[in-house]
């Protein structure tokens, strides 16, 4: 499955470097038909042309591919990658009778109707959802979007745009208030031209 071709114009790689993403984790979780649903017609990022969708058993590959001549066929580009998990959903909110005795209206050998659902889940930092540099901070905007379609999960981030530091939030589908705070450490005085900032931003 790919997603819609962009006919916008390319960015240039000087463009690309301004952008960066430092830190991230996410515990975004949603149905995997949601997930293809998305994709079969995403506003994508200029840089990107399409997102090309690989599964290997239990996991699933979102590979970006590059509007921009300049990166070679052979970088690798960034992906998002996520695991797929079977959980069970219940008409009308009902809870499977865990008690052993029978609920409220229902008979004892009685079990709300149920289905097994796929699920994708987007779980941990950076390194393990978030991967390649190339065209990373792109795929982080696909992520961005990803995360404001689930209903369960989070995802925070710290990230570079236009020389601006930004702190996103985003909590069950909902965009939530996030600021970024830079702490010198007491020596950053002694052998340094500055604060290392990049390794002493958080998320309050």
């Amino acid at each position: 499955m790919k997603g819609v071709r962009s006919d916008s114009p390319s960015i240039t790689m000087s463009e690309e470097v301004s952008s960066h993403v430092y830190r991230l984790h996410s515990t975004l979780e949603l149905p995997l038909e949601d997930v293809y649903e998305f994709f079969e017609d995403p506003d994508l990022p200029d840089e990107i042309d399409e997102v090309e969708i690989t599964r290997r058993n239990n996991t699933l590959i979102f590979q970006a591919v590059t509007t921009d001549s300049s990166i070679s066929k052979y970088t690798p580009t960034a992906q998002l990658k996520a695991s797929v998990t079977e959980n069970r959903v219940y008409e009308d909110g009902a809870e499977p009778n865990r008690r052993g005795g029978p609920q409220w209206g229902m008979d004892e050998d009685e079990e709300p109707e149920s289905e097994l659902v796929e699920y994708a889940a987007f779980k941990g930092d950076r390194e393990t959802v978030l991967q390649n540099s190339a065209l990373q901070y792109a795929m982080f905007e696909v992520l961005v979007e990803i995360a404001r379609r689930s209903e369960k999960g989070t995802l925070t981030a710290i990230t570079e745009a236009d020389g601006e530091l930004r702190a996103t939030r985003i909590v069950d589908g909902e965009d939530q208030p996030a600021s970024v705070e830079v702490v010198e450490p007491p020596d950053s005085g002694q052998g340094s031209n500055g604060v290392d900032w990049r390794n002493n931003e958080f998320i309050s």
